[in-house]
C-alpha cells in the first residue's frame, strides 16, 4: 500500500509540474497567435475589402486552444492537488478537444500554406487589375513586403536586386504558416505526455481506494 501512496505521489507532482508547463504553453501558444493576427505587416496585407480569411481560420484555433489551455492548465493543478477523479477525468477530455485543435492547426499551416498563398496572390493580381484600390495596395505590399513588380503580368523592378511581389508573398505566408504548424504540432505532442500522466494518477488513485 505504502507503495502504491509513494507512486501516486510521484506522478501527482510530475503531472502538477506538467500542469504548471502546460499553462505556459498555453500562455505562449496564445501570444502567439495574438501576435499572428494582429501583426501589422500582416494585418495591413489581408485587412483590405475581399481579401482572403483562409490564414486566420488556423491563427483563430491557436487563439482559442492556447486560452483554454491556461484555464485548463489551472484545473489540472486543481485535480492533481486534490486527487480528484472527476477533475483528472476532465482534464483528460479537455486535453483530447485540445489535442484535437492543435492537430488541426498544425495541420493546416503544413498542408494549406500552398492555398493561402494562392490566394493571397489572386487577391494581389486582382486588385492591380481594378484600377479603383489597385494604387493604395500596390503600395502596402511594395512597402511592407519591400518587393515590386510581378512577372506573369511584365512588371519588372527597376532594381534588379528588389525581390518580386509574387516570390515576396510565398515567403511570408511560408514563414507564418510554418510557424502555426510547428506551434500547433509541438503542443499536441506535449498534450500526449499530460493525458498519460492524468490517467495514471487517476488509476493510481482508484486502487489505492480499492485497497483500503
Amino acid at each position: 500500500m505504502s507503495k502504491v501512496q509513494g507512486g501516486m505521489k510521484c506522478v501527482k507532482y510530475l503531472l502538477f509540474f506538467f500542469n504548471f508547463i502546460f499553462w505556459l504553453s498555453g500562455s505562449l501558444v496564445l501570444a502567439v497567435g495574438l501576435w499572428l493576427r494582429f501583426d501589422p505587416n500582416t494585418s495591413s496585407l489581408l485587412n483590405e475589402d475581399g481579401a482572403p480569411e483562409t490564414f486566420f481560420i488556423a491563427v483563430y484555433i491557436l487563439i482559442g486552444a492556447g486560452g483554454i489551455m491556461m484555464l485548463v492548465g489551472f484545473c489540472g493543478c486543481c485535480g492533481a492537488v486534490r486527487e480528484s477523479q472527476c477533475l483528472l477525468g476532465s482534464f483528460f477530455a479537455c486535453l483530447l478537444v485540445i489535442f484535437g485543435a492543435e492537430v488541426a492547426a498544425g495541420v493546416f499551416g503544413f498542408l494549406k500554406k500552398d492555398k493561402v498563398i494562392e490566394e493571397v496572390t489572386n487577391f494581389y493580381r486582382s486588385s492591380i487589375a481594378e484600377s479603383s484600390n489597385s494604387t493604395s495596395i500596390m503600395t502596402i505590399y511594395h512597402k511592407i513586403l519591400e518587393c515590386c513588380g510581378d512577372p506573369s503580368q511584365n512588371m519588372e523592378c527597376p532594381n534588379s536586386e528588389t525581390k518580386d511581389c509574387i516570390t515576396a508573398i510565398k515567403d511570408f505566408f511560408n514563414e507564418k504558416l510554418f510557424i502555426i504548424g510547428y506551434v500547433g504540432l509541438g503542443i499536441a505532442g506535449v498534450m500526449i505526455i499530460g493525458m498519460i500522466f492524468s490517467m495514471v494518477l487517476c488509476c493510481a488513485i482508484r486502487n489505492n481506494r480499492e485497497v483500503i
